[in-house]
């Protein structure tokens, strides 16, 4: 093991990475998640995070939560589903309604409504899994 944790070598390799492959570690994330392989787009998105200061870490670790919930949803973990939701809201509620060029509040809101239907006992379906978009900020 690495001398400060296990991830340090990942932290090293970003913070000599170029930003460009950053982002383009972000965007494989994003179709990972929009073709709905959310295990995937969680580990990607965790190597961002690792390295990433604040408030990107925070940003990072809500949207790999909302990542993971839908993760669990696909092992019919209904409630680990619902608890991973609520933490990756309460983190991307600190973030605008676009953040990164993302449509960041139609995922809060797709990500509100599960809760609610798990809550409630109810399953939305996988048609009705969110994905995230692009949008320009106004």
């Amino acid at each position: 093991m690495m001398p400060g944790g296990p991830h340090d070598w990942v932290r090293g390799l970003l913070q000599i990475m170029p930003h460009h492959d950053e982002e383009k570690l972000f965007q494989k994330g994003i179709e990972e998640f929009n073709s709905r392989r959310f295990f995937e787009a969680h580990e990607t998105w965790e190597e961002i995070w690792l390295a990433s200061p604040q408030p990107e870490k925070k940003f990072m670790q809500g949207i790999i939560q909302v990542a993971a919930a839908f993760h669990h949803h696909s092992l019919g973990n209904r409630r680990g589903t619902r608890s991973l939701l609520r933490e990756g809201v309460a983190k991307l509620e600190q973030f605008p309604a676009v953040y990164r060029g993302l449509d960041i509040e139609a995922l809060r809101n797709a990500a509100r409504e599960w809760i609610e239907a798990l809550a409630a006992g109810k399953d939305p379906g996988v048609e009705r899994l969110p994905r995230v978009h692009a949008r320009a900020r106004k």
